[in-house]
């Protein structure tokens, strides 16, 4: 055991990330939660700050009793730089003695320096999907189903389906 790095956009943090946070912590002590292209938002593919993707796993975190073992940080995207990317990550986040991701670059990025990455069971995939949660929130179709109701909570807050609606364009 020891302390795994967990990577990902978060846009938002659904059911299936806590579920895959819930397998990781069944293997580390601690999880540092990764909330990866944190300078993006306001896009179909990033329509959340990372402000917002922060108060949405803090919240999930408080509520679910996680705080002990989990910590949130942030790193912004390299611009396709790829090769620089993992020092990025390395300086801006606490140590940590593997990553968890299904992500291939990600992956191939970390292996390249010597990092062991393993792979997360995908928890229904097929429903927990960001993009698609993502249209299911600007349709206003059951999308609560999918979040955390802290996570639900945040998006209503911060009028998240009016700025999904406009991104949309509907």
């Amino acid at each position: 055991m020891g302390r795994g790095l967990f990577v990902g956009r978060f846009q938002p943090f659904h059911l299936g990330h806590l579920k895959a946070l819930r397998w990781i912590l069944e293997r580390e002590d601690e999880v540092i939660i990764c909330i990866g292209s944190a300078q993006y938002s306001h896009s179909l593919r990033n329509p959340f700050t990372v402000g917002e993707r922060v108060e949405m796993i803090w919240r999930v975190l408080r509520y679910e009793n996680l705080f002990d073992r989990c910590m949130i940080c942030t790193v912004p995207d390299t611009n396709n730089v790829h090769s620089v990317w993992v020092s990025q990550v390395l300086a801006w986040c606490p140590k940590f003695n593997r990553v968890y991701t299904n992500d291939p670059l990600t992956s191939l990025l970390f292996l390249e320096k010597g990092i062991p990455v393993e792979k997360i069971p995908f928890f229904n995939r097929e429903k927990y999907e960001g993009t698609k949660i993502r249209r299911k929130i600007a349709l206003d179709e059951d999308w609560r189903e999918y979040l955390h109701p802290e996570v639900v909570k945040v998006i209503e807050d911060i009028g998240g389906v009016r700025r999904l609606k406009e991104l949309y364009n509907l």
